[in-house]
């Protein structure tokens, strides 16, 4: 597998992921953003959460992400490309990355609570499933941090 993405371009998506979790953010939702790069680097999925917004509890920025991806490639199928989550995924999104076929997740901030990449589940790496992708974990992790934590900490206060 040849990933032609560096760790430098890895900060460059994930701000894009950061930009998208900021509108999130705005629209008061959970501020979590997601970019979807092919082998070449183009970004052919970006999104953020809409949960709220859509009535949908699989209003994930990386659930939409994907779906916008796969019309844009025309297939299903993801393989090769990279997702950046500025939050790590969660058990339903670690699903759907797992079954898009997906090389890499590039994660900012792990999440305790929810994640399935490591920190709660690890599905990335369990051997029962057919499929299993590279993690990167930590790229703006205090950046992507930081939006979360004030996010919430906004919401107690009102």
């Amino acid at each position: 597998m040849n990933i032609n993405i560096s760790i430098m371009d890895d900060e460059y998506y994930m701000n894009l992921a950061l930009e998208q979790a900021g509108k999130a953010a705005i629209e008061d939702e959970v501020p979590v953003g997601a970019v979807i790069a092919d082998k070449s680097g183009m970004v052919v999925g970006i999104a953020h959460n809409q949960t709220i917004t859509l009535c949908d509890p699989t209003g994930h920025a990386e659930i939409l992400a994907i779906r916008r991806a796969s019309s844009a490639v025309g297939n299903y199928r993801l393989s090769g490309m990279t997702i950046y989550v500025t939050i790590e995924p969660c058990i339903m999104c670690m699903g759907a990355i797992i079954h898009a076929r997906m090389a890499r997740l590039v994660y900012g901030s792990p999440d305790i609570r929810w994640g399935g990449a490591g920190s709660l589940y690890d599905f990335s790496s369990d051997p029962r499933l057919n499929h299993s992708l590279e993690i990167v974990s930590g790229v703006c992790r205090s950046e992507a941090r930081e939006l979360i934590q004030s996010f919430f900490r906004n919401k107690r206060s009102k």
